[in-house]
């Protein structure tokens, strides 16, 4: 690792008020680290264990992780198992001085963000961190909306949800009024109280929100 200052801007709001969390039991590695972060405008902290991580994390902290894969306590790759389990999903980059394609392999398919080994470079390492911080607030944004659409979703009726399957499958009115036995017009002011129940102004965000809810077709709508 190059100590060197980072010639990359500070990040922008909201990516600086996020933190990057570094577990890695080589204190040296871990104040090295923190320079670095420091000096490129990001917030670390840093822990010599799993243990001290859990015991600082709670759950509205954002960011991401930057995780050694050999520690005397637990290893990387079972530590990261343990924080999915307790349902924390800050975006995981996993570090080691002795990487091989297979444990690569395999990091990536229990959903680490990424795998680098060390010596790495500090631009690359600045980058993957501030794409995993992004991933992060991204992933947060949507979680907020799909919790607010699961709320307004339970505010329909049974008509109104089935008339929103069609809408958002491309049906028109009479389409609709066709497929449930009901006039145009009842359509109609079903889909007006649909429009406005679930809190959008057109088609596009009604389709986006179905989209987040994993709701395209009639059967996909009976609750949330």
């Amino acid at each position: 690792m190059k100590h060197q200052k980072a010639s990359e801007p500070v990040p922008t709001q909201p990516a600086s008020t996020a933190t990057v969390f570094v577990v890695d039991d080589d204190e040296g590695l871990r104040n090295a680290i923190e320079f670095l972060l420091d000096t490129a405008g990001l917030t670390a902290k840093t822990f010599s264990s799993g243990k001290a991580f859990l015991e600082y994390y709670r759950p509205q902290m954002r960011g991401c992780m930057l995780l050694d894969i050999r520690m005397p306590d637990i290893s990387g790759l079972e530590f990261q198992e343990k924080i999915r389990e307790l349902q924390i999903n800050l975006p995981v980059i996993l570090i080691s001085a002795y990487g091989t394609i297979p444990l690569a392999v395999r990091a990536m398919r229990e959903g680490a963000f990424d795998f680098i080994e060390k010596p790495f470079d500090d631009e690359f390492l600045l980058k993957r961190l501030r794409e995993a911080i992004s991933f992060d607030i991204d992933q947060r944004a949507d979680d907020q909306k799909v919790r607010e659409a699961r709320e307004q979703l339970t505010s329909l009726t049974a008509r109104e949800k089935q008339v929103m399957s069609y809408v958002v499958a491309g049906k028109l009115n009479k389409q609709i009024a066709a497929e449930l036995g009901i006039s145009a017009k009842t359509v109609e002011n079903h889909r007006a109280r649909v429009m406005d129940k679930m809190g959008v102004k057109g088609l596009a965000e009604l389709v986006h929100i179905a989209n987040l809810l994993k709701m395209d077709s009639p059967e996909g709508l009976d609750g949330p």
